[in-house]
This record gives structure tokens, C-alpha cells and sequence, in this order.
């Protein structure tokens, strides 16, 4: 449980598990992954390299699945006060983790013999297109996630928190910040299903550019996140 003591926020952290630190560099390499392959199967399909790949998104799949998987069903974030999050990086984290671990799996059984047969671009194509309803969906939430972000000022850090902390006063400046990540992923979901109308058009660009972008700040600020998280622990233990 929380407490406004006098000596300051006490946070109970047997109840209250964190991980959001490693779900955000996991989704942030899954995003520049995506980029990296696709503008590999784009540019150069005969420098890929199906096993390495299959490997990356299995790994990364298999954290955010896990990690995500159970904070969606336990809502551990709702004993300190934050129910909400487990939903924007519980149920986020879940989705993406799964698709990972399905492309994971396609690709380290069939890559290497798709890639070797003419027409690999448009079969991908083809095999993408039904999933890219759950994508697409998903980046409806994800919208979602960002309108209420901003309208109810969410993802402040308390002050007790280094470095985000310093911006506590000013609760909607890290509002718009994730509010405004989390947005960039979701246009690119949305855009996924109509950019597989066809293997090169302008669509495909703008996603690459989105979730590029989104994903190196995600691996930015999950690794920062390791510094900060940690000292919000030291400085909340009471």
C-alpha cells in the first residue's frame, strides 16, 4: 500500500511487482527489429537470415508474453494505485509478445524455404493479411491508450522518482510524452493491414519511420528506466 508519511511516498513493493522496466527495451528492439527485417526482405531478401531472426523475436516474444501475460491476469500494478497500467503495458505487452513469438515460430520453420522461392515477397504478403486484423485492431487500442493518457494525465512519476520525478508539478508533460509514443506505434499498426495491399507502396515507408523512431525511445527510456525505477524503490521503501 501507499503512503503520504511524513518522511514522504512508502510503497509496499512485496505487493506491488514492477517489470515495465524490461517490457519497454523489449518492445522498443521488437519495433526496430520489424523495421530492420522488413527493409531487409525490401532491399536485400538474400542477406536474411531466417534462424537469426526466428531467435530475436522468440526471445523478445517470449519476456513480453510472459511478463505481459501475467500482469494482465494478476493486475499487480493495483495494490499501489496504478489498476490502469496494468492494462496500457500488461495487455500491449501481452499482444505484441504473442505476435512475436507467431512470426518467431513461421519463421524459423518456414523462412528459409520461402525465401527460396520466387514470389517470397507477395506469399508473405499473403500470409500477413489475416493477422493484420488483430494489428490493426490493436493500434485502435493503442489510440486509445494515448487519448486517455493525456485527458486523465496519466504516467507521472512521483517525485521520489529520479530524474522523471523532476517533472512531478507538471504531470501532463510526461503525459503527452508516452501518450504521444505509444500514438506513433498505433498509427503504424493502423497502417499495417492497408500497407499489405501491396509489397511497395509509400505506406510501408511511414511505418518503418514510426515504429523506428518509437523504438529506439523505447530502448532509451526502458534502459533509463532501470536507473530511475530502481531508485523510486530505494527512496519508497520506508
Amino acid at each position: 500500500m501507499n503512503s503520504l508519511a511524513s518522511e514522504g511516498l512508502v510503497i509496499d513493493w512485496a505487493e506491488m511487482p514492477t517489470y515495465n522496466t524490461i517490457m519497454a527495451v523489449a518492445v522498443g528492439a521488437g519495433l526496430v527489429g520489424l523495421v530492420w527485417l522488413g527493409r531487409e526482405l525490401l532491399r536485400s531478401p538474400g542477406d536474411v537470415v531466417p534462424e537469426g531472426w526466428a531467435l530475436s523475436f522468440g526471445v523478445l516474444g517470449l519476456v513480453l508474453t510472459t511478463t505481459g501475460l501475467h500482469m494482465t491476469l494478476t493486475w499487480p500494478l493495483a495494490a499501489g494505485g496504478f489498476p490502469f497500467d496494468n492494462i496500457i503495458f500488461g495487455e500491449t505487452s501481452l499482444a505484441f509478445g504473442v505476435l512475436l513469438l507467431a512470426a518467431a515460430l513461421y519463421i524459423w520453420f518456414r523462412g528459409a524455404a520461402v525465401l527460396a522461392t520466387p514470389g517470397a515477397l507477395e506469399h508473405l504478403r499473403k500470409v500477413a493479411r489475416p493477422v493484420s486484423v488483430f494489428v490493426l485492431g490493436m493500434g485502435l487500442g493503442l489510440i486509445g491508450i494515448a487519448v486517455a493518457g493525456v485527458k486523465y494525465q496519466l504516467f507521472a512519476a512521483p517525485p521520489e522518482e529520479p530524474i522523471s520525478g523532476e517533472f512531478a508539478e507538471w504531470p501532463l508533460v510526461e503525459a503527452i510524452f508516452m501518450s504521444g509514443l505509444i500514438a506513433i506505434v498505433g498509427l503504424g499498426a493502423i497502417l499495417f493491414p492497408f500497407a499489405l495491399r501491396s509489397i511497395r507502396n509509400g505506406l510501408w515507408t511511414a511505418i518503418g519511420w514510426l515504429w523506428g523512431i518509437a523504438g529506439v525511445v523505447f530502448i532509451a527510456f526502458g534502459a533509463l528506466n532501470f536507473f530511475t525505477h530502481i531508485g523510486l524503490i530505494v527512496n519508497t521503501m520506508g
